[in-house]
Formats: structure tokens, C-alpha cells, sequence
């Protein structure tokens, strides 16, 4: 059996469509469609069904895509790792969020990065969800951190750890608020307060409204920066409120830099999860590190 058919049967049974398979591959789509239909062929049996959007692989196809995907993957580390003798440092390319990749995966992956016969070279890349998730799904990285599950065959995503949002603001500004009034007053108490965030959609602000007050935010957005760091530390700076992850801002909150607003009964949460092509965990290093974080995630929660 050829193992260019196979690879691109592989490639369509995880990306549930012939159109982003030929994209995945550098094909056409026809030629994508006349592999698979020679591979169908040799098979004897139908290893998709067509349908409006996409495909779904048949009982066959779901057979063989999980025998053959963990070697074909396997094929292609060698392939792009090479024979020189000091190959068995593979590499592992991690992409996520910068802010929680760069305070929480990273470290807890540099253990592994040692010299002891199972460590790997490690490689980082950061991004928004949808960004990482098509990088990983291209092949560019191993394991993809995001806030988004993706949907479909091709990548396969384990839920990692929850993330609590606080509402915080500078000492001097919660005096300003009164924020033991917000008990009281509900969010009209914030209405005039200036806003740090991420985006001028205010996502941080804009959920925790949701989930806690029920409502839309109508403050304004007077700084917008792309990183929660530099939004921490505006807020800090006295620039206005914000609503932050837990982890990021502990360790403001105990110094005292920042004050939370409120303390809802039921806070905020955000879910991350950590992604990799369906089979990859047949690797070694790529299921290493799969582990490590799952296991560091449990301190994270």
C-alpha cells in the first residue's frame, strides 16, 4: 500500500474535510479526492461519506486511520528529525497564550529539557486560540495550549485546568469606587471607572459582567494593551479597573498592589485545554510533556 495514499487519507480522516486536507497537504483538492478514491480501491470499501460539509470516515475508515496514523507520524519525526548522532534530542514546539504560557506551561516543562536520554529541545510560540489551533492542526506545533476546544477528527484536546477571574483595581481607586458599596449598588458603581483590557471588545470585563452581574458593561475602555502582564500593570499603575486571572495576579494581591472589587459567591471561570493531532501521543516526547502538564496542571486549578 502506498504511503503517500495513506498519508493523505490520514490527513483527510483528521481534518473531516478534503478541502482543508489539500490545503494541509500543499495538494489540490481533486488530487486529494484521487488519492483517496485509489486508496478505496486497494481497500475494497468506502472509507468516507460524503456529505454537505466535510466527510465522516466510515467504520473501515475509522479502522484504519487508528493503525496506521501512529506510524506514519512516527515516520515523519525521523523523517525531519534525521539520523546525525545527536538526534535523540527531539524537539517539541509549544504554542499557546503568551501570558499563561509564559507564567505556567513553560516552566513546568524545563525539567525536561535535560540531558538524560529523555529530554527534548523545546521551541515556543504564542498566539491567540484560533491561532494556535491552526498552527497545530498544520503541523507547526506539537502541543497547543488554547481556550477553545476544537471541534472535529483532527485534533484531540484534553480540558487542563479552569482559570478565576478577579475584578481588580489600585488601592486608591477602590477608595474612589467604594467597593464595599458594590454589594449594594451592583455594577452601576463602576460605570464611570475607567477600563484596562486586552481589546477594545472588553472580553475580560465584558464575561465577568455576564457571569456576575448579568448585565453588559458601559464603562469605557482607556487602555488597551495586548497582554494581560502589561494590563496588570497598568491597573497597578492607578490606569483604572480590570478583571484578571487569579494565577497572574496573585502575588499583586498579597502585596497589596491591587484590591479586589468583589467576591463573587460563584466566580468567573475559564477553561484551558491542551491540544495535539489525533495519534501524535504515540510519540514519546510529545506524550511526555502531554503528561507533565497534566499532572502540573493539578497545582495550577
Amino acid at each position: 500500500m502506498d504511503l503517500a495514499l495513506l498519508r493523505t487519507f490520514v490527513t483527510v480522516h483528521r481534518a473531516g474535510s478534503f478541502t482543508r486536507a489539500a490545503a494541509l497537504l500543499g495538494l489540490s483538492q481533486p488530487a486529494v479526492t484521487s488519492q483517496i478514491r485509489t486508496l478505496e480501491r486497494q481497500v475494497g470499501r468506502p472509507l468516507f461519506l460524503r456529505q454537505a460539509r466535510g466527510v465522516t470516515p466510515t467504520t473501515i475508515g475509522d479502522e484504519l486511520a487508528h493503525k496506521a496514523a501512529p506510524h506514519l507520524d512516527a515516520l515523519v519525526e525521523i523523517a525531519e528529525s534525521g539520523l546525525e548522532e545527536d538526534s535523540s534530542l527531539r524537539t517539541l514546539h509549544l504554542a499557546g497564550p503568551p501570558e499563561f504560557t509564559a507564567e505556567r506551561a513553560l516552566p513546568s516543562l524545563t525539567e525536561l529539557t535535560g540531558e538524560d536520554g529523555q529530554g527534548f529541545a523545546l521551541r515556543a510560540s504564542f498566539g491567540t486560540a484560533d491561532e494556535v489551533l491552526e498552527g497545530l492542526a498544520a503541523g507547526h506545533h506539537d502541543l497547543a495550549i488554547s481556550t477553545v476546544r476544537p471541534r472535529g477528527a483532527l485534533l484531540t484536546a484534553t480540558a487542563l485546568c479552569d482559570e478565576e477571574h478577579v475584578l481588580v483595581a489600585a488601592p486608591h481607586r477602590a477608595e474612589q469606587i467604594g467597593a464595599g458599596s458594590l454589594r449594594r449598588t451592583g455594577p452601576a458603581a463602576l460605570e464611570r471607572v475607567p477600563v484596562v483590557e486586552v481589546h477594545e471588545s472588553l472580553p475580560f470585563v465584558a464575561r465577568y459582567w455576564a457571569s456576575v452581574f448579568g448585565s453588559r458593561p458601559v464603562c469605557p475602555g482607556t487602555v488597551i494593551v495586548p497582554d494581560l502582564r502589561a494590563v496588570l500593570a497598568c491597573a497597578t499603575a492607578g490606569a483604572g479597573l480590570a478583571v484578571l486571572p487569579r494565577y497572574l495576579v496573585a502575588g499583586a494581591l498579597e502585596r497589596g498592589e491591587v484590591v479586589a472589587l468583589h467576591e463573587p459567591a460563584v466566580p468567573p471561570l475559564r477553561t484551558y485545554f491542551l491540544a495535539v493531532r489525533t495519534g501524535t501521543l504515540a510519540m514519546p516526547h510529545i506524550a511526555r510533556a502531554h503528561e507533565w502538564l497534566e499532572r502540573a496542571a493539578a497545582d495550577w486549578c
